[in-house]
This record gives C-alpha cells, sequence and structure tokens, in this order.
C-alpha cells in the first residue's frame, strides 16, 4: 500500500484538490438554472472535479530515469 501511495502522490493530491475544487464551484458558481447535467447537481460536479485533478494530477509525475 505504501508503494502504490508512493507512486500515486501526485494524482492521489490532485484528486483531492479536484474534489474540493468541484465541490466550490458547483456551490459558488453552478447553475442557477438546473438545466446544465453536470454543473447542476453536487454528486455529479464532485466526481467530475475528482476525474479531472486525478487527470491534471498525473502530468505533473516527474519521469522515470533508466
Amino acid at each position: 500500500m505504501k508503494n502504490f501511495i508512493k507512486s500515486r502522490k501526485f494524482e492521489i493530491i490532485g484528486g483531492i484538490i479536484g474534489t474540493i475544487g468541484g465541490f466550490l464551484y458547483w456551490n459558488y458558481v453552478g447553475c442557477t438554472s438546473g438545466t446544465c447535467p453536470i454543473k447542476a447537481n453536487w454528486y455529479t460536479m464532485v466526481p467530475y472535479g475528482l476525474v479531472m485533478g486525478v487527470l491534471v494530477g498525473g502530468l505533473f509525475k516527474p519521469k522515470k530515469h533508466k
């Protein structure tokens, strides 16, 4: 488990930040009319933020040298 966390720390940190960011985006910006499929509900915006955070966090992973 330690090896998994150590090798994926950028994705985990990005996922946490993305989850918080997704909730804050829904709370403060969101969709007031309710017609937006992703931004209308917190339970669709938070996982979207999580996925985006993991993907962006993976971009910052250092390359392994051989």
